[in-house]
């Protein structure tokens, strides 16, 4: 069997709209019975402020085992707190390794790399920022949940700032998922920013967009 971190990723990307050297690296890791190409869509309207980031959207490695077709990081048969926290623990060698890979390629450190997730995305972007030696950019992640919540305080060792963004009438992760983060993350000092949509489900708006939008704009620059 390939250990994890062995596995390669591969998925959509964009060089710097600018034409030049890359100043940031952004990584968008979709969510479950999806793959690259869903959160590739984003890139546009993103770069319009970041002209010197470079973007990808990796595929997630495993085939969905919840649909006859699409992706997963991990599985979510079974959707309880030790089974997320499995999943996550699992795949986060897998973004470690392809993280380090992309940056060390376009010759950019940690500060200069951007995680965009949603929904899985975003719990394996959460999981894995937080515990990696350096801190990153920023985190911005839609319709997600803080996997391992309780463990934040013992295994945190970087602390780069937070987005969360999630749909209140949420089908698929419930908004209490949201307001866990928010209040675990806000106790343990991180630079943390939320916003709600009264009348959003599982999924990114027009609003949230531009709140994701501004907030790594103002990181990067």
């Amino acid at each position: 069997m390939t250990k994890t971190h062995q596995i390669e990723l591969k998925g959509p990307e964009a060089k710097p709209k600018s034409g030049g050297k890359a100043k940031q690296l952004v990584i968008l890791l979709h969510g479950l019975g999806a793959n690259g190409e869903d959160l590739f869509g984003l890139v546009p309207y993103f770069a319009k402020v970041l002209e010197d980031a470079h973007f990808i959207s990796p595929d997630a490695p495993f085939p969905c085992d919840m649909a006859p077709f699409g992706l997963q990081w991990f599985s979510l048969q079974d959707r309880s707190e030790e089974a997320i926290l499995k999943g996550v623990r699992e795949a986060a060698p897998i973004l470690n390794s392809f993280i380090d890979k992309k940056k060390n390629e376009l010759g950019l450190e940690d500060k200069d790399v951007f995680l965009i997730g949603f929904s899985q995305g975003t719990m394996l972007s959460l999981y894995t920022a937080l515990r990696r030696e350096k801190p990153l950019g920023g985190v911005l992640g839609y319709s997600g949940a803080l996997a391992g919540a309780h463990l934040i305080k013992d295994e945190c060792k970087s602390k780069p700032p937070v987005c969360l963004i999630h749909g209140e009438i949420d089908d698929v992760v419930p908004f209490d998922a949201f307001n866990q983060a928010m209040s675990v993350l806000q106790k343990q000092g991180f630079e943390v920013h939320g916003y709600s949509s009264p009348d959003l489900a599982h999924g990114i708006d027009p609003a949230g967009m531009q709140i994701g939008i501004k907030f790594i704009k103002d990181l990067a620059a």
